[in-house]
């Protein structure tokens, strides 16, 4: 039997199992599992064909003894994204790279929505890049390399921040205020040591509501931003209250916006589960018709962008640089309404600007200097903006392109 053969059986009596078992219970998800081979997100040297498709972490990264990365079981992967309730155009934040492999899954149920991944580790960071870059999924998810605990307050309001690594309490304010005040929900393990409890917390307008789910175990600390192998155990006790913010312990309240069952399982267990799964959509929104005068007032937005790009390429003036990457945000402003209807990103087009607008502080920072190397530093600093400023740039042509085609 050849390997992709016996992927997909694997594959299938996984999801079985996964159903059986009440972990996975959104059908959008099942067919996400479907869809998305884990297999691509791990490297041929740590593929294991008796280990990949089991109910268990994927190693993914080695380093050492003490450095090392897997992609979370497929319980609990089902759990993390179950527990996001995700939306159709939801913009969602990923604390942990995983490979990339979780921000795939979620890709597929938030088509419409922007996914930024924040990782520590360049390494891994760029390994996630070439992961879903393969897979023709850059476009649409974005690895920046960051502390994943900063979260990203420039690019906030995020509908849905998932943290995929334990947090402790404290820690978790800063995150809590990104998230969008009309029901956004963050979904993280929440604790000291080697037990956390998996809790969604739920923002409505400036107050916040507490679900919790499971407790989890982590294994021994690798690094202070991201912690792997989670282990299911046991039920939780009541919640307590966080500090700064207080984060209401309200299950009903949670259940009451987040538990909707349009997109649950329903199985028959005297027959086969993979056929009683329905992997159509429960129901099918209409497709919002296309405004040829929106859609020509988005290139004409587009056009002048990009003219603010090619200046910005041979401008060398500091101030002036600051003055069009200020002007290239307003126009991003302006397209925020346009978003979900000709799902626009434009968290990408900021995080990409806000690049930009970093290595211009560096170049006036340079320019006060007196060091004999400061115009090295300076050329250095100007391809290094510049090769982002091209990375916008084709990104931007690409949105014309497919602007064009609607």
């Amino acid at each position: 039997m050849d390997t992709k053969k016996l992927f997909n059986i694997k594959k299938r009596l996984l999801l079985e199992h996964l159903v059986k078992s009440k972990y996975l219970k959104d059908k959008r998800l099942f067919k996400a599992f479907l869809d998305v081979p884990l297999e691509d997100f791990i490297p041929k040297k740590y593929m294991d064909p008796l280990k990949i498709y089991e109910d268990i972490p994927n190693l993914f990264y080695f380093l050492n003894p003490e450095n090392y990365r897997t992609i979370s079981a497929p319980h609990m992967i089902s759990i993390m994204l179950q527990g996001l309730s995700l939306k159709d155009d939801d913009d969602l934040l990923v604390l942990g790279a995983k490979s990339g492999y979780i921000a795939s899954l979620a890709h597929k149920l938030a088509p419409n929505g922007e996914i930024i991944i924040l990782e520590a580790n360049a390494e891994i960071a760029k390994i996630t890049m070439q992961n879903l870059k393969r897979l023709n999924l850059d476009d649409n998810i974005t690895v920046t390399v960051k502390n994943p605990l900063e979260g990203m307050l420039e690019l906030s309001p995020w509908q849905k921040i998932l943290v995929t690594g334990a947090i402790k309490q404290e820690r978790i304010h800063p995150l809590l205020r990104q998230l969008d005040s009309n029901e956004g929900v963050l979904y993280a393990p929440i604790g000291e040591d080697y037990i956390q409890i998996y809790t969604q917390i739920l923002r409505i307008k400036e107050e916040y509501f507490g679900k919790q789910q499971l407790q989890v175990r982590f294994t021994p600390l690798m690094t202070q931003v991201e912690l792997d192998e989670i282990e299911l155990i046991t039920d939780f006790e009541e919640y307590k209250n966080l500090d700064e913010i207080e984060v209401k312990q309200d299950p009903s309240k949670v259940e009451s916006v987040l538990d909707k069952n349009e997109h649950k399982i329903n199985i028959k267990y005297a027959s086969n589960i993979l056929d009683e799964v329905d992997l159509e959509p429960t129901s099918k929104s209409e497709k919002k018709e296309i405004s040829i005068k929106e859609r020509d007032i988005i290139l004409s937005y587009f056009e002048k962008m990009l003219d603010i790009l090619r200046e910005l390429k041979k401008q060398e003036d500091v101030e002036k640089c600051f003055e069009d990457i200020d002007e290239f945000e307003i126009h991003i402003d302006n397209l925020k309404k346009y978003k979900s209807k000709f799902q626009l990103k434009p968290k990408r087009f900021l995080n990409l600007l806000n690049q930009i607008r970093s290595y211009l502080i560096v170049r006036k920072d340079i320019n006060k200097s007196s060091d004999t190397n400061s115009i090295e530093q300076k050329i250095e600093v100007i391809n290094k903006q510049n090769e982002i400023v091209l990375d916008l740039e084709e990104f931007l042509e690409s949105e014309i392109s497919r602007i064009k085609k609607l």
